[in-house]
């Protein structure tokens, strides 16, 4: 099991939404140290954090926060950006930048802080993933597609990184009460309840963690039919 009282953690994307509540609940819970990044540090709130210039995509920037935070013994990979795309009408770029951020940026984090974890005698990753990993909403199909390769990633990560005592869970989630959503009338969940599941998903050594309603319904949908979670491709059927 893995204890967060007295743990090192690092957030990226910790000055908002679910990383600010995740920096919040870290302390809450005895974190010793809890480095919160964001590509402007000067954003992030929390009085006790240690803020760290973080750009996911950049490696060398990931680097240097690998290099600074020597102590860590959980990181959570929080940070991630989406903007509408679709398939057949955006520019490529714009859907490689989806992977960029949302796949690329995790891995690349995750690769510079698993010698960190290993020389700190083993510790955990928690990984943000989406509802969004198991089904895609017209407008977003490069996060979902880059989301879907994010679950496929930590899977794989979790079988290489067992035998070296590191532990990954994969936090899933919909729609959270956050800045980002303000604008849509659905239900949504707080981001301090999303982040109170995930750390004790941490501390349970969970595999995943879904957070809502929403999540755990479209999850058990895989097994069924495609037009279960699609109703559109039963139209005329």
């Amino acid at each position: 099991m893995t204890s967060i009282e007295g743990s090192v953690a690092l957030v990226t994307g910790g000055s908002r939404g679910i990383g600010r509540a995740l920096v919040d609940a870290l302390y809450e819970r005895g974190a010793r140290k809890v480095y919160a990044t964001a590509r402007d540090p000067r954003t992030v709130a929390h009085p006790d954090a240690v803020p760290l210039a973080l750009e996911v995509t950049d490696p060398a920037s990931v680097a240097a926060a690998a290099a600074q935070a020597q102590d860590v013994t959980v990181l959570i990979n929080n940070a991630g950006a989406t903007a509408p795309t679709s398939f057949l009408n955006s520019p490529v770029e714009d859907v490689r930048r989806e992977f960029d951020i949302n796949f690329f940026g995790p891995l690349l984090t995750t690769r510079a802080f698993v010698p960190v974890l290993e020389r700190n005698g083993g510790g955990h990753i928690l990984t943000v993933h989406s509802v969004l990993s198991w089904v895609t909403v017209p407008g977003a199909d490069g996060y979902s597609a880059a989301k879907a390769a994010l679950w496929s990633q930590s899977n794989a990560l979790r079988l290489e990184l067992q035998p070296r005592g590191i532990q990954v869970t994969g936090l899933h989630v919909g729609y959270v009460d956050t800045d980002l959503t303000a604008s849509l009338d659905v239900p949504k969940v707080t981001a301090r309840s999303v982040a109170g599941q995930a750390l004790d998903g941490i501390e349970t050594d969970a595999h995943e963690v879904l957070a809502d309603a929403l999540t755990r319904q479209v999850k058990a949908g895989l097994s069924g039919e495609l037009s279960d979670l699609y109703p559109q491709l039963a139209v005329g059927r």
